[in-house]
């Protein structure tokens, strides 16, 4: 039996790691929406992704807090950003300044017109994927849920970026993952696994870092 907890708020000892966490501590203090803020800091601090004239996509962006800090990185002299950043949701999400939201699912050709409209029939240089289903505690569910929007999330990183642009999405190891990775390959000119130290140990949760379009 896998000792992975179920991400359940009525589960008492889901509940007492949440609260304990330092990441989540850190989060309430410095005004981040979630722990996973530090997940992206982390990587962006080593792989520099994010700089001020750029345009972003964050996907499933829901609550914001990796929209937080792509804000941050994208900050011009002035306090405003500089370059676009859009965050798509199927949920609400809390306003940001400077940042263009729309909700809905991303894969929906109604949803896609919306972006293809905000664009302006532009690529963009980076799209984030920080994506992940309600997890049922039934591992080969979970991990097929989680490939099937990780699957989604590539295709539309490949239809929308320049070709030097780069790919940030969450995947778990587990059934199919060694396959997707061989997709990205075919896709992109580098992939990198990255295991931020925000990402629990016990998750098989990691995060691949695909650059250039081939």
């Amino acid at each position: 039996m896998s000792t992975r907890l179920r991400k359940n708020r009525s589960n008492p000892e889901w509940i007492a790691r949440h609260i304990n966490d330092p990441y989540v501590k850190r989060s309430v203090a410095e005004g981040f929406r979630s722990r996973a803020a530090y997940k992206l800091s982390e990587i962006d601090d080593k792989d520099h992704l994010l700089r001020p004239g750029m345009i972003v996509v964050d996907l499933g962006a829901a609550p914001g807090s990796w929209t937080q800090v792509a804000r941050q990185r994208l900050m011009g002299r002035n306090g405003d950003i500089n370059g676009r950043l859009i965050a798509l949701d199927l949920l609400p999400i809390d306003p940001l300044p400077g940042v263009e939201l729309l909700q809905g699912d991303f894969h929906h050709e109604t949803v896609e017109k919306d972006l293809v409209t905000l664009l302006g029939g532009g690529r963009v240089n980076v799209v984030l994927s920080d994506m992940a289903p309600n997890l049922s505690g039934v591992a080969a569910a979970d991990s097929a849920r989680s490939l099937l929007l990780a699957e989604l999330a590539a295709d539309f990183a490949v239809k929308y970026l320049q070709p030097d642009g780069a790919f940030l999405v969450k995947a778990f190891q587990g059934s199919g993952y060694s396959q997707y990775v061989e997709r990205l390959k075919k896709a992109f000119r580098s992939v990198t696994v990255r295991k931020p130290a925000a990402s629990r140990e016990t998750s098989a949760e990691v995060y691949l870092l695909a650059r250039q379009l081939r």
